[in-house]
């Protein structure tokens, strides 16, 4: 249950703070930021839950043992919390990931790993609940999604579950299962910017209709993703500086 006054809208992230001290230098753990992964009226739909998607964080030695001091200080915490425990949290934070004002764009979503929460809730929005946002979305999503392990694929029922209610190619969904699924450019392992790559033409044919393009996940997702881009960019006859700040 949110505390009262707690009130946020899709694309927003969430400020936990995790209990006790960081051994490093005695004072208390920072907060950590985790993209919400709800809608603003949560699973519950009753605007006063909210959902986060959080994988354990756990460093492993050669030896297959796992060492406490190099794991994820707030992930575990939060893994490890019972129903009827208290959180610390704070924000709502961010304006960077919020849903277009224009319904009638399309909304590109390119993400890895737990990367994924943020357009759950952009998804839920506009496929799932019986809202103005839902009935008014003229547009049309696609989601590229990356991930190890196909058994990393989070809210993959939800998601098929979206496309087979909506209309035939509303919603759009290329997975990119790294270890899994090889490319077509040079046979090795399958990323986002392969998938990006492979459909470099749509994807800059939605840019230049007014698509919104949004990335979540590591840092390190983008500067492959960025190079990938500009190649395309070229191979489409853009000047890629321009269009990459337009």
């Amino acid at each position: 249950k949110l505390p009262e006054g707690f009130h946020y809208v899709e694309g927003q992230s969430l400020s936990v703070i995790p209990p006790g001290v960081d051994p490093k230098n005695g004072r208390k753990n920072k907060p950590r930021l985790y993209s919400i992964a709800s809608t603003r009226y949560g699973d519950l739909l009753d605007g006063n839950t909210i959902s986060l998607c959080v994988r354990r964080a756990e460093f492993i030695e050669p030896d297959g043992t796992k060492d406490p001091a190099k794991q994820g200080v707030c992930s575990n915490f939060l893994c490890d919390v019972k129903a009827g425990d208290e959180v610390d949290v704070a924000g709502p934070v961010g304006k960077t990931m919020l849903l277009p004002e224009d319904p009638n764009k399309d909304i590109i979503m390119i993400a890895t790993g737990t990367g994924i929460a943020p357009f759950r809730g952009f998804l839920h929005r506009l496929f799932m609940e019986n809202t103005l946002a839902k009935h008014m979305f003229g547009g049309n999503a696609w989601l590229v999604l990356g991930v190890p392990v196909s058994g990393g694929l989070l809210y993959k029922e939800e998601f098929e579950c979206m496309q087979r209610t909506s209309s035939p190619g509303k919603l759009k969904i290329d997975y990119a299962i790294s270890r899994e699924m090889t490319n077509t450019i040079d046979g090795g392992k399958l990323y986002v910017q392969h998938v990006i790559a492979q459909n470099g033409k749509e994807l800059f044919d939605r840019l230049d209709a007014g698509a919104h393009v949004y990335f979540c996940g590591l840092k390190g997702m983008m500067p492959p993703i960025l190079e990938t881009l500009e190649e395309v960019a070229k191979s489409q006859g853009c000047v890629w500086n321009e269009k990459l700040s337009e």
